[in-house]
């Protein structure tokens, strides 16, 4: 079964910095896509992040770029996401997920494609 663990969330002032961690496991095949996406209060879940196996291609929100930077350590089967210049508007629940049908990469910020999801990490941002 594949499981995800998100974990690295916590309190952070606005403009400083935090590191989430996914760790996917219980798969023997890369995941297609792995991205982060998040659902602050009173708002729906969105795209944050994402990073295809197939290209090492990076993509981002507009609300996050060039502040956000989604990595893997391979040595690690893990992923991260470095969030710099945190707002307060970040506040939110960070979820980690993945799909593994490369056919479905054009759609790695679309939440019905993924298939497999964490649990989810608190991040609050204080102001």
């Amino acid at each position: 079964q594949v499981q995800l663990a998100e974990s690295g969330g916590g309190l952070v002032q606005a403009g400083g910095s935090l590191n989430l961690s996914c760790l996917v496991y219980g798969h023997t095949d890369m995941p297609a896509s792995t991205g982060w996406f998040r659902k602050g209060p009173g708002k729906d879940r969105e795209f944050v992040a994402a990073l295809l196996s197939s290209n090492g291609n990076t993509y981002y929100s507009d609300s996050v770029k060039c502040r956000f930077t989604i990595f893997r350590d391979n040595a690690k089967n893990t992923v991260y996401l470095q969030m710099d210049s945190q707002k307060p508007d970040g506040s939110a629940v960070y979820t980690c997920t993945v799909f593994f049908d490369p056919y479905r990469s054009r759609l790695y910020a679309t939440t019905s494609a993924y298939d497999y999801w964490g649990r989810g990490t608190q991040v609050t941002v204080s102001s």
